[in-house]
Protein backbone atom coordinates (compact mmCIF):
# COMPACT_ATOMS: atom_id res chain seq x y z
CA UNK A 1 0.00 0.00 0.00
CA UNK A 2 1.55 3.15 -1.20
CA UNK A 3 0.82 6.42 1.20
CA UNK A 4 1.96 9.80 -0.19
CA UNK A 5 2.70 12.60 1.99
CA UNK A 6 2.18 15.97 1.04
CA UNK A 7 4.54 18.50 2.75
CA UNK A 8 6.87 15.66 2.98
CA UNK A 9 9.63 18.54 4.18
CA UNK A 10 7.62 19.22 7.28
CA UNK A 11 9.10 18.72 10.63
CA UNK A 12 6.41 15.95 11.79
CA UNK A 13 6.61 13.58 9.36
CA UNK A 14 8.95 11.26 10.85
CA UNK A 15 6.10 11.01 13.76
CA UNK A 16 3.92 9.21 10.78
CA UNK A 17 6.89 6.93 9.33
CA UNK A 18 7.79 6.49 12.88
CA UNK A 19 3.87 4.91 13.33
CA UNK A 20 3.87 3.50 10.54
CA UNK A 21 7.36 1.19 11.56
CA UNK A 22 5.22 -0.12 14.18
CA UNK A 23 2.71 -1.65 11.83
CA UNK A 24 3.31 -5.44 10.96
CA UNK A 25 -0.17 -6.64 9.99
CA UNK A 26 -1.36 -7.39 6.41
CA UNK A 27 -2.40 -4.06 4.37
CA UNK A 28 0.07 -2.66 6.22
CA UNK A 29 1.66 1.02 4.06
CA UNK A 30 4.91 -0.47 2.30
CA UNK A 31 6.18 2.60 0.46
CA UNK A 32 5.89 6.23 1.41
CA UNK A 33 6.82 8.92 -0.94
CA UNK A 34 7.30 12.47 0.44
CA UNK A 35 6.19 15.43 -1.56
CA UNK A 36 7.74 18.94 -0.75
CA UNK A 37 8.51 21.86 -2.67
CA UNK A 38 11.84 22.52 -1.14
CA UNK A 39 14.13 19.75 -1.83
CA UNK A 40 16.81 20.82 1.23
CA UNK A 41 13.99 19.67 3.23
CA UNK A 42 12.98 16.84 1.83
CA UNK A 43 16.59 15.71 2.23
CA UNK A 44 16.59 16.60 5.56
CA UNK A 45 13.58 14.32 6.38
CA UNK A 46 14.35 11.39 4.08
CA UNK A 47 18.01 11.21 6.64
CA UNK A 48 15.63 11.17 9.94
CA UNK A 49 13.42 8.38 8.57
CA UNK A 50 16.86 6.32 7.53
CA UNK A 51 18.22 6.56 10.93
CA UNK A 52 14.23 5.38 12.38
CA UNK A 53 13.86 2.53 9.84
CA UNK A 54 17.59 1.44 10.28
CA UNK A 55 17.42 -2.40 11.69
CA UNK A 56 13.56 -2.73 11.39
CA UNK A 57 12.71 -5.23 8.53
CA UNK A 58 10.78 -4.49 6.08
CA UNK A 59 10.69 -0.95 6.84
CA UNK A 60 8.04 0.78 4.13
CA UNK A 61 10.30 2.23 1.36
CA UNK A 62 10.54 5.92 0.97
CA UNK A 63 10.85 7.84 -2.04
CA UNK A 64 11.18 11.55 -2.64
CA UNK A 65 9.89 14.13 -5.21
CA UNK A 66 9.25 17.91 -5.73
CA UNK A 67 6.71 16.81 -8.43
CA UNK A 68 3.36 16.53 -7.58
CA UNK A 69 1.36 14.68 -9.98
CA UNK A 70 4.02 12.18 -9.59
CA UNK A 71 3.62 11.67 -5.88
CA UNK A 72 0.09 11.58 -6.49
CA UNK A 73 0.14 8.92 -9.04
CA UNK A 74 -0.82 5.46 -7.90
CA UNK A 75 -1.64 6.60 -4.51
CA UNK A 76 -3.88 4.49 -2.39
CA UNK A 77 -3.41 7.56 0.63
CA UNK A 78 -2.50 11.05 0.21
CA UNK A 79 -1.64 12.98 3.40
CA UNK A 80 -2.18 16.24 3.57
CA UNK A 81 0.15 18.61 6.08
CA UNK A 82 1.48 21.36 3.32
CA UNK A 83 1.74 25.16 5.38
CA UNK A 84 1.25 28.13 2.51
CA UNK A 85 4.05 30.45 2.94
CA UNK A 86 5.96 28.83 5.76
CA UNK A 87 6.76 29.71 8.97
CA UNK A 88 7.73 32.69 8.36
CA UNK A 89 4.06 32.95 6.72
CA UNK A 90 2.71 31.96 10.14
CA UNK A 91 5.07 34.52 11.56
CA UNK A 92 3.72 37.67 9.29
CA UNK A 93 0.04 36.29 10.31
CA UNK A 94 0.71 36.82 14.01
CA UNK A 95 2.62 39.82 13.48
CA UNK A 96 -0.13 42.07 11.50
CA UNK A 97 -3.39 40.72 13.49
CA UNK A 98 -1.28 41.78 17.21
CA UNK A 99 -0.25 45.15 15.48
CA UNK A 100 -4.27 45.71 15.10
CA UNK A 101 -4.88 44.04 19.18
CA UNK A 102 -6.20 41.26 17.91
CA UNK A 103 -5.31 37.09 17.31
CA UNK A 104 -3.34 36.23 14.93
CA UNK A 105 -3.04 32.25 15.89
CA UNK A 106 -2.69 29.83 12.79
CA UNK A 107 -6.36 28.77 12.88
CA UNK A 108 -8.04 30.63 15.42
CA UNK A 109 -9.22 34.34 14.44
CA UNK A 110 -7.45 36.74 11.98
CA UNK A 111 -4.24 34.04 11.67
CA UNK A 112 -6.48 31.83 11.19
CA UNK A 113 -8.59 33.88 8.07
CA UNK A 114 -5.32 34.71 6.40
CA UNK A 115 -3.77 31.49 6.30
CA UNK A 116 -7.04 29.90 5.25
CA UNK A 117 -6.84 32.44 2.25
CA UNK A 118 -3.12 31.73 1.78
CA UNK A 119 -3.99 27.87 1.47
CA UNK A 120 -7.18 27.12 0.16
CA UNK A 121 -6.59 28.27 -3.48
CA UNK A 122 -3.48 25.43 -3.22
CA UNK A 123 -5.73 22.99 -1.29
CA UNK A 124 -8.46 23.36 -4.20
CA UNK A 125 -5.68 22.40 -6.76
CA UNK A 126 -4.53 19.62 -4.92
CA UNK A 127 -7.60 18.45 -4.68
CA UNK A 128 -8.65 18.69 -8.19
CA UNK A 129 -5.39 17.00 -9.12
CA UNK A 130 -6.08 13.78 -6.27
CA UNK A 131 -9.40 13.27 -8.30
CA UNK A 132 -8.00 13.09 -11.68
CA UNK A 133 -4.75 11.18 -10.87
CA UNK A 134 -5.51 9.13 -7.86
CA UNK A 135 -9.60 9.22 -8.03
CA UNK A 136 -9.55 6.03 -6.07
CA UNK A 137 -7.21 7.47 -2.92
CA UNK A 138 -8.34 8.73 0.62
CA UNK A 139 -7.25 11.91 1.52
CA UNK A 140 -6.22 12.56 4.95
CA UNK A 141 -6.22 16.13 5.48
CA UNK A 142 -3.81 17.67 8.62
CA UNK A 143 -3.39 20.98 6.90
CA UNK A 144 -4.25 23.63 9.43
CA UNK A 145 -6.95 25.69 9.50
CA UNK A 146 -8.20 21.73 9.09
CA UNK A 147 -11.79 22.37 8.94
CA UNK A 148 -11.88 24.98 6.76
CA UNK A 149 -9.15 23.19 4.41
CA UNK A 150 -11.45 20.06 4.20
CA UNK A 151 -14.54 21.55 3.25
CA UNK A 152 -12.67 23.08 0.29
CA UNK A 153 -11.02 19.68 -0.94
CA UNK A 154 -14.73 17.99 0.16
CA UNK A 155 -16.25 20.09 -2.73
CA UNK A 156 -14.03 18.40 -5.05
CA UNK A 157 -13.72 14.90 -3.54
CA UNK A 158 -16.70 14.23 -1.40
CA UNK A 159 -16.06 11.63 1.28
CA UNK A 160 -12.84 10.72 0.34
CA UNK A 161 -11.12 13.44 2.21
CA UNK A 162 -11.16 13.50 6.06
CA UNK A 163 -10.14 16.26 8.19
CA UNK A 164 -7.86 14.66 11.63
CA UNK A 165 -6.95 16.50 14.59
CA UNK A 166 -4.82 15.05 17.59
CA UNK A 167 -6.85 17.84 19.60
CA UNK A 168 -9.77 16.18 20.59
CA UNK A 169 -8.20 13.09 21.23
CA UNK A 170 -5.69 14.13 23.68
CA UNK A 171 -8.70 16.09 25.34
CA UNK A 172 -10.39 12.53 25.56
CA UNK A 173 -7.32 10.26 26.54
CA UNK A 174 -6.75 13.27 29.65
CA UNK A 175 -10.20 13.47 30.88
CA UNK A 176 -10.20 9.83 30.65
CA UNK A 177 -7.13 8.94 32.81
CA UNK A 178 -8.10 11.83 35.52
CA UNK A 179 -11.62 9.62 35.59
CA UNK A 180 -9.71 6.74 36.42
CA UNK A 181 -10.22 4.88 33.01
CA UNK A 182 -9.07 3.55 29.72
CA UNK A 183 -9.62 6.04 26.88
CA UNK A 184 -9.87 3.05 24.89
CA UNK A 185 -12.81 2.40 26.81
CA UNK A 186 -14.64 5.07 26.67
CA UNK A 187 -17.26 6.92 24.44
CA UNK A 188 -16.34 10.70 24.03
CA UNK A 189 -19.11 13.11 23.19
CA UNK A 190 -17.66 15.82 21.56
CA UNK A 191 -18.99 18.27 19.01
CA UNK A 192 -18.24 21.32 17.74
CA UNK A 193 -15.83 22.48 14.53
CA UNK A 194 -12.46 21.91 14.51
CA UNK A 195 -10.48 23.68 17.69
CA UNK A 196 -14.29 24.81 18.26
CA UNK A 197 -15.80 21.82 20.37
CA UNK A 198 -16.86 20.60 23.81
CA UNK A 199 -16.50 17.62 25.39
CA UNK A 200 -20.30 17.20 26.79
CA UNK A 201 -20.09 13.76 27.99
CA UNK A 202 -17.35 10.50 28.68
CA UNK A 203 -19.34 7.54 28.87
CA UNK A 204 -17.73 3.92 30.63
CA UNK A 205 -19.12 0.91 30.36
CA UNK A 206 -22.37 3.11 29.49
CA UNK A 207 -22.30 5.57 32.31
CA UNK A 208 -21.58 9.20 32.02
CA UNK A 209 -18.76 9.69 34.44
CA UNK A 210 -18.11 13.41 33.02
CA UNK A 211 -20.64 15.12 36.32
CA UNK A 212 -18.22 13.56 37.75
CA UNK A 213 -15.29 14.93 37.10
CA UNK A 214 -17.26 18.35 37.24
CA UNK A 215 -18.39 17.84 40.66
CA UNK A 216 -14.94 17.75 42.06
CA UNK A 217 -12.80 20.77 41.77
CA UNK A 218 -9.50 19.32 42.78
CA UNK A 219 -9.94 16.50 39.83
CA UNK A 220 -10.71 19.87 37.58
CA UNK A 221 -7.73 21.05 38.23
CA UNK A 222 -5.76 18.34 38.24
CA UNK A 223 -5.45 18.49 34.35
CA UNK A 224 -4.16 20.32 31.20
CA UNK A 225 -7.74 22.31 30.43
CA UNK A 226 -8.91 22.35 33.93
CA UNK A 227 -6.03 24.88 34.65
CA UNK A 228 -6.67 26.72 31.08
CA UNK A 229 -10.04 26.82 31.91
CA UNK A 230 -10.55 26.84 36.06
CA UNK A 231 -12.85 24.43 37.30
CA UNK A 232 -15.76 27.77 38.07
CA UNK A 233 -15.61 28.20 34.24
CA UNK A 234 -16.11 24.87 33.49
CA UNK A 235 -18.92 24.07 35.92
CA UNK A 236 -20.31 26.71 34.57
CA UNK A 237 -20.28 25.45 30.74
CA UNK A 238 -20.79 21.83 32.01
CA UNK A 239 -18.43 20.62 29.60
CA UNK A 240 -14.91 20.46 28.72
CA UNK A 241 -14.02 22.87 26.02
CA UNK A 242 -11.01 22.03 23.65
CA UNK A 243 -7.94 24.23 24.45
CA UNK A 244 -8.32 26.20 21.66
CA UNK A 245 -11.30 28.09 22.91
CA UNK A 246 -9.05 29.66 25.39
CA UNK A 247 -8.63 31.95 22.99
CA UNK A 248 -12.14 32.79 22.82
CA UNK A 249 -13.18 32.40 26.50
CA UNK A 250 -9.97 34.66 27.08
CA UNK A 251 -9.09 36.66 24.46
CA UNK A 252 -8.14 39.64 25.89
CA UNK A 253 -5.67 37.60 28.67
CA UNK A 254 -4.02 35.71 25.82
CA UNK A 255 -3.58 38.52 23.18
CA UNK A 256 -1.87 40.94 25.89
CA UNK A 257 0.19 38.05 26.61
CA UNK A 258 1.43 37.45 23.28
CA UNK A 259 2.28 41.04 22.29
CA UNK A 260 4.45 40.91 25.91
CA UNK A 261 6.03 37.69 24.99
CA UNK A 262 9.72 37.62 22.86
CA UNK A 263 8.56 36.07 20.03
CA UNK A 264 5.51 34.73 18.65
CA UNK A 265 4.94 31.34 18.43
CA UNK A 266 5.40 31.39 14.63
CA UNK A 267 8.36 33.33 15.19
CA UNK A 268 9.65 30.63 18.12
CA UNK A 269 9.17 27.40 15.42
CA UNK A 270 10.71 29.49 12.22
CA UNK A 271 14.00 30.10 14.10
CA UNK A 272 13.93 26.74 15.85
CA UNK A 273 13.35 24.63 12.93
CA UNK A 274 15.84 27.26 10.50
CA UNK A 275 18.60 26.04 13.47
CA UNK A 276 17.34 22.39 12.72
CA UNK A 277 17.35 22.51 8.69
CA UNK A 278 20.67 24.12 9.00
CA UNK A 279 21.90 21.34 11.01
CA UNK A 280 21.16 18.99 8.40
CA UNK A 281 23.17 20.40 5.81
CA UNK A 282 25.64 19.15 7.66
CA UNK A 283 26.48 15.64 6.02
CA UNK A 284 27.98 13.74 9.83
CA UNK A 285 24.87 15.31 11.70
CA UNK A 286 23.08 12.75 13.65
CA UNK A 287 19.91 13.47 12.14
CA UNK A 288 17.44 11.73 14.43
CA UNK A 289 18.59 13.09 17.57
CA UNK A 290 19.20 16.53 16.25
CA UNK A 291 14.75 16.02 15.31
CA UNK A 292 14.18 14.45 18.88
CA UNK A 293 15.74 17.63 20.51
CA UNK A 294 14.11 19.61 18.98
CA UNK A 295 11.04 17.89 19.21
CA UNK A 296 10.94 17.72 22.66
CA UNK A 297 11.75 21.85 23.05
CA UNK A 298 8.78 22.50 20.55
CA UNK A 299 5.99 20.10 22.32
CA UNK A 300 7.05 21.31 25.61
CA UNK A 301 6.55 25.38 24.47
CA UNK A 302 3.16 24.33 22.89
CA UNK A 303 0.78 27.55 24.02
CA UNK A 304 2.60 28.51 26.81
CA UNK A 305 1.26 32.43 26.51
CA UNK A 306 -2.19 30.79 26.83
CA UNK A 307 -0.64 28.74 30.06
CA UNK A 308 0.93 31.78 31.49
CA UNK A 309 -2.09 34.09 31.27
CA UNK A 310 -4.11 31.26 32.95
CA UNK A 311 -1.17 30.87 35.65
CA UNK A 312 -1.33 26.92 33.87
CA UNK A 313 2.39 25.83 34.42
CA UNK A 314 4.36 23.66 32.44
CA UNK A 315 2.42 21.07 30.16
CA UNK A 316 2.56 17.39 31.73
CA UNK A 317 4.54 15.11 30.53
CA UNK A 318 1.90 12.45 29.07
CA UNK A 319 0.99 15.47 26.95
CA UNK A 320 4.56 15.74 25.46
CA UNK A 321 3.91 12.54 22.85
CA UNK A 322 1.69 14.00 20.07
CA UNK A 323 -0.60 11.73 18.53
CA UNK A 324 -2.16 12.72 14.92
CA UNK A 325 -0.21 10.42 13.58
CA UNK A 326 -1.94 7.85 15.62
CA UNK A 327 -5.11 9.05 14.68
CA UNK A 328 -4.19 9.03 10.95
CA UNK A 329 -2.84 5.59 11.33
CA UNK A 330 -5.98 4.30 13.37
CA UNK A 331 -7.96 5.90 10.23
CA UNK A 332 -5.59 4.37 7.78
CA UNK A 333 -6.27 1.15 8.93
CA UNK A 334 -10.06 1.26 10.02
CA UNK A 335 -11.00 1.97 5.94
CA UNK A 336 -7.65 -0.03 4.32
CA UNK A 337 -8.59 -3.27 6.11
CA UNK A 338 -12.01 -2.88 7.14
CA UNK A 339 -11.02 -2.95 10.87
CA UNK A 340 -13.56 -0.84 12.16
CA UNK A 341 -13.57 1.73 14.42
CA UNK A 342 -14.42 4.79 16.27
CA UNK A 343 -12.60 8.39 15.90
CA UNK A 344 -13.35 12.17 16.54
CA UNK A 345 -12.93 13.37 12.57
CA UNK A 346 -13.31 16.09 10.51
CA UNK A 347 -16.36 15.11 8.30
CA UNK A 348 -19.33 16.24 6.35
CA UNK A 349 -22.17 17.24 8.30
CA UNK A 350 -24.92 15.44 6.84
CA UNK A 351 -27.60 15.95 9.19
CA UNK A 352 -25.86 15.63 12.53
CA UNK A 353 -25.94 19.39 13.54
CA UNK A 354 -29.24 20.48 12.37
CA UNK A 355 -28.44 24.15 12.69
CA UNK A 356 -25.75 23.65 9.59
CA UNK A 357 -26.40 22.61 6.10
CA UNK A 358 -25.09 18.73 4.79
CA UNK A 359 -21.71 19.67 3.18
CA UNK A 360 -20.40 22.17 6.35
CA UNK A 361 -17.29 19.74 7.72
CA UNK A 362 -17.98 19.74 11.93
CA UNK A 363 -15.74 17.53 13.98
CA UNK A 364 -17.81 14.98 15.61
CA UNK A 365 -17.04 11.09 16.65
CA UNK A 366 -17.17 8.95 13.21
CA UNK A 367 -17.72 5.39 13.05
CA UNK A 368 -14.93 4.51 10.15
CA UNK A 369 -14.61 1.25 8.11
CA UNK A 370 -14.09 0.26 4.26
CA UNK A 371 -16.58 2.67 3.23
CA UNK A 372 -15.14 5.94 4.73
CA UNK A 373 -16.19 8.17 8.32
CA UNK A 374 -19.99 8.07 9.16
CA UNK A 375 -20.54 10.80 12.08
CA UNK A 376 -22.80 9.66 14.64
CA UNK A 377 -25.75 10.82 15.52
CA UNK A 378 -25.66 13.78 18.37
CA UNK A 379 -27.40 16.07 21.13
CA UNK A 380 -28.32 19.65 20.10
CA UNK A 381 -25.51 21.98 21.13
CA UNK A 382 -26.37 24.51 24.16
CA UNK A 383 -27.26 27.61 22.54
CA UNK A 384 -23.88 29.02 23.79
CA UNK A 385 -21.61 27.08 21.94
CA UNK A 386 -24.68 26.90 18.69
CA UNK A 387 -24.27 30.86 18.26
CA UNK A 388 -20.55 30.53 18.16
CA UNK A 389 -20.02 27.70 15.77
CA UNK A 390 -22.64 29.23 13.66
CA UNK A 391 -20.93 32.57 13.71
CA UNK A 392 -17.45 31.15 12.94
CA UNK A 393 -18.55 28.48 10.08
CA UNK A 394 -20.27 31.82 8.23
CA UNK A 395 -16.70 33.22 8.47
CA UNK A 396 -15.04 29.97 7.14
CA UNK A 397 -17.99 30.05 4.49
CA UNK A 398 -17.08 33.53 3.25
CA UNK A 399 -13.12 32.55 3.36
CA UNK A 400 -13.99 29.71 0.86
CA UNK A 401 -16.14 32.75 -1.05
CA UNK A 402 -12.84 35.30 -1.25
CA UNK A 403 -10.53 32.25 -2.57
CA UNK A 404 -12.96 31.25 -4.67
CA UNK A 405 -13.82 34.61 -6.16
CA UNK A 406 -10.61 36.51 -5.21
CA UNK A 407 -12.97 39.36 -3.97
CA UNK A 408 -11.05 41.83 -1.47
CA UNK A 409 -14.74 42.79 -0.41
CA UNK A 410 -15.41 39.07 0.70
CA UNK A 411 -12.13 38.92 2.22
CA UNK A 412 -12.94 41.78 4.39
CA UNK A 413 -16.13 40.60 5.46
CA UNK A 414 -14.80 37.17 6.53
CA UNK A 415 -12.57 39.07 9.19
CA UNK A 416 -15.33 41.45 10.06
CA UNK A 417 -17.69 38.71 11.19
CA UNK A 418 -15.24 37.15 13.24
CA UNK A 419 -16.06 37.04 16.84
CA UNK A 420 -12.73 37.92 17.30
CA UNK A 421 -12.29 40.97 15.30
CA UNK A 422 -14.69 43.45 16.78
CA UNK A 423 -14.45 46.60 13.78
CA UNK A 424 -14.88 46.52 10.44
CA UNK A 425 -12.02 49.30 9.92
CA UNK A 426 -9.45 46.45 11.27
CA UNK A 427 -10.49 43.96 9.26
CA UNK A 428 -10.09 46.77 6.38
CA UNK A 429 -6.95 47.12 7.73
CA UNK A 430 -5.73 43.21 8.17
CA UNK A 431 -6.85 43.08 4.79
CA UNK A 432 -4.53 45.45 3.67
CA UNK A 433 -1.41 44.50 5.95
CA UNK A 434 -1.97 40.67 5.05
CA UNK A 435 -1.88 41.37 0.95
CA UNK A 436 1.16 43.64 1.63
CA UNK A 437 3.30 40.39 3.89
CA UNK A 438 2.28 37.51 1.51
CA UNK A 439 2.58 38.05 -2.20
CA UNK A 440 0.59 34.70 -1.95
CA UNK A 441 -2.74 37.20 -1.44
CA UNK A 442 -2.17 39.34 -4.31
CA UNK A 443 -5.19 37.39 -6.12
CA UNK A 444 -7.57 39.32 -4.18
CA UNK A 445 -8.83 42.37 -6.10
Amino acid sequence: MRLTILGGGGFRVPLVYGALLGDRAEGRVTRVVLHDLDPARLSAVARVLAEQAAGVADAPEVTVTTDLDEALRGADFVFSAIRVGGLEGRADDERVALAEGVLGQETVGAGGIAYGLRTVPVADDIARRVARLAPDAWVINFTNPAGLVTEAMARHLGDRVIGICDSPVGLGRRIAKVLGADPREAWIDYVGLNHLGWVRGLRIAGRDELPRLLADPQLLGSFEEGRLFGPDWLRSLGAVPNEYLHYYYFNRETVRAYQQADRTRGAFLRDQQAGFYEEMTHPDAAALSAWNRTRAEREATYMAENRDAAGAGERDADDLSGGYEKVALALMRAIARDERTTLILNVRNRGTLAVLDDTAVIEVPCLVDANGAHPVAVDPLPDHATGLVCAVKAVEREVLSAAESGSRTTAVKAFALHPLVDSVNVAHRLVDGYTAAHPGLGYLK
